[in-house]
């Protein structure tokens, strides 16, 4: 099939991807501490972390999907539609190794890790996932199981989990944030703030 041309005469360029997602962002204490670990980490495989990666760190709830081109307004519709009848209480997120996780070689994963202990995270996402799945946001990464972690950098050498001094926050809001893929660039879907009791 012959590719589709502009009027001088050009293919047409082809359309900006983009991935959806629900996730936690770290308060600036806690996202500060995460960039030290990071620079601690980076100069010991022979680097410098990125310091922009800070106001992106985040904790992946729920992929809703990757899209080549403008994401469906009916998936926005229905996601944040999901997101708006969640009632749950703020709760603690800490994090207590740092490790990494197996990628390309050379690009490899480097987060920090053991938020799994906490047991009102692991309710409120796996409620979440429930909803978002029943409502029929089906075309996203899943997991069999919840490893909650937040990606520092990605690395050059495999890191064996070794303990940090805790990085810890409380979570009081939830967001729903587009990924620019291409442009490490993040623009807020929605926010919708924590209050309790969890309702399932």
């Amino acid at each position: 099939m012959a590719e589709q041309l502009t009027l001088d005469g050009f293919a047409g360029e082809a359309p900006q991807p983009y991935s959806l997602f629900f996730a936690l962002m770290p308060d600036a204490r806690a996202a500060q501490q995460a960039t030290e670990v990071a620079s601690l980490v980076a100069r010991d495989q022979g680097f410098a972390a990125r310091a922009d990666r800070t106001s992106r760190f985040h904790v992946t709830l729920f992929h809703v999907g990757h899209f080549a081109g403008e994401i469906p307004a009916g998936t926005l519709a229905t996601a944040r539609a999901v997101a708006a009848e969640m009632v749950a209480p703020p709760f603690e997120v800490s994090f207590t190794h740092v490790g990494s996780f197996a990628g390309r070689p050379g690009n490899l994963p480097i987060v920090l890790l053991g938020a799994d202990a906490e047991p009102e995270l692991m309710a409120f996402q796996a409620v979440l996932q429930d909803r978002l799945l029943r409502a029929g946001l089906t075309a996203g990464v899943l997991h069999k199981r919840f490893n909650p972690h937040l990606t520092l950098f990605y690395g050059r050498q495999p890191l064996e989990a070794s303990e940090i001094t805790p990085i810890s926050w409380r979570a009081d809001a939830f967001v729903l944030l587009r990924s620019v893929i291409g442009q490490s660039r993040y623009i807020e879907e929605g926010r919708w703030a924590l209050r309790g009791p969890l309702a399932k």
